[in-house]
């Protein structure tokens, strides 16, 4: 990401506009909304999915969750392949965190007790251990003490079997993918399907792998350099909590880069690490917005910071983000909708059972109509129709 991008200011955003109303004008014609989508990505911009770069996807962008894992266990190569049959156009194909011997793999934290069988493996009981995780005290199986051969003979489970206690069939299915086959995947894909398929894996824990001499960032530059997908257009988006480690690797690659944002009142574990005092509050100000604009290309924030929540959890009010980061160039992926009760605001819950659906096209629609620029989704179908209503709307 050389100085040619750091003053993009508003040109990508208003190519992104121009096409986002190119395909309100579809409405007219009676194209699908699937199809306007469409339109509406690649409109101006060629081939609409090679090449184009972050301008080529539909907006709003659809994001399959760590794949599908409304369906399927998450972080498995059965999770990632429904979320493209289910209309992703992208797919967040990987968490990274690495392995004892340095390989980088996907899995949600380096923390597996919870979403592999690693507990029923007895030959590995004695690599349960207790360790402090950007100040919070873990106790489980980590995945920088297993090489990739011992992580192979693991299969993934379920994560929240109380919510999804269908996804509960699958488990044991699928093994645990590593970085590399995760971008031989994304090629075979693509041809398979006549269209470019997108990923956006995250480094996870990158201060607290690279005091463990394991540097994340590194080694993601080396295996995207390996495959050709490094550069500006290329189809793959890297993610980080930590706004140091996307510094890191926008001196490492030309990929698009996105800073992730949790809580207002929390501070990045980068940040805790080097004594600055900034919290995700000064992140968000139009100065905050504008430093991170100077070497990413956007932000993923939580959905409570495009619109606040009362204390009952009922949507409050709409935060000036989506317009501040706008003005600055920058696109906005939030996270995280999920169709079950009690991910969703409370007004679009039905009944009480944890594993229950509520209205998660209500819930979409108010939060595509902040004007962000995709978000990411457990449940890509619902994603996918739900944008069809909104840009038919």
């Amino acid at each position: 990401m050389g100085s040619q991008d750091e003053h993009t200011d508003g040109t990508g955003r208003r190519a992104l506009l121009g096409a986002a109303m190119f395909g309100a004008g579809g409405a007219v014609l009676g194209l699908s909304g699937t199809a306007r989508a469409a339109t509406a990505g690649s409109a101006g911009h060629g081939s609409g999915g090679h090449g184009g770069g972050l301008k080529s996807l539909p907006v709003p962008t659809v994001i399959g969750h760590r794949g599908a894992s409304g369906y399927r266990p998450e972080h498995t190569f059965g999770s990632y392949q429904l979320a493209l049959d289910l209309g992703a156009d992208i797919v967040e194909a990987g968490d990274l965190v690495p392995t004892r011997d340095g390989h980088l793999v996907c899995r949600h934290e380096p923390e597996i007790g919870g979403t592999t069988d690693v507990a029923d493996h007895k030959e590995f009981a004695d690599r349960k251990k207790t360790k402090v995780l950007d100040g919070v005290s873990t106790t489980g199986w980590f995945t920088e003490d297993f090489t990739l051969a011992e992580l192979k003979t693991l299969r993934a489970i379920e994560r929240i079997p109380a919510n999804r206690p269908h996804n509960t069939l699958y488990n044991g299915r699928w093994e645990i993918p590593t970085f590399e086959e995760v971008l031989k995947w994304q090629d075979e894909q693509t041809r398979r399907r006549g269209r470019q398929v997108w990923i956006y894996p995250e480094t996870k824990h990158p201060t607290y792998f690279r005091k463990l001499g394991l540097g994340l960032e590194e080694r993601v530059a080396k295996l995207l350099h390996r495959y050709g997908k490094d550069k500006r257009n290329s189809p793959v988006i890297l993610q980080s909590f930590e706004p140091t480690s996307i510094q890191r690797l926008n001196k490492l690659v030309d990929n698009p880069l996105v800073v992730l944002l949790s809580a207002a009142n929390t501070r990045p574990w980068d940040f805790v690490e080097t004594g600055d005092p900034r919290t995700v509050a000064d992140l968000i100000t139009p100065k905050g917005l504008r430093e991170i604009a100077g070497y990413a290309q956007g932000i993923g924030p939580t959905l409570d910071l495009v619109i606040t929540k009362k204390a009952d959890g009922s949507l409050d009010k709409e935060t000036t983000l989506v317009a501040d980061a706008h003005k600055v160039g920058l696109i906005l992926h939030p996270y995280t909708m999920r169709n079950e009760n009690p991910f969703l605001p409370t007004e679009f819950r039905k009944g009480t059972d944890a594993d229950a659906y509520g209205d998660a096209f209500g819930a979409f629609k108010r939060y595509f109509a902040t004007g962000i620029d995709g978000v990411f989704t457990d449940n890509p179908d619902t994603g996918a129709l739900a944008r069809q209503d909104f840009v038919n709307g």
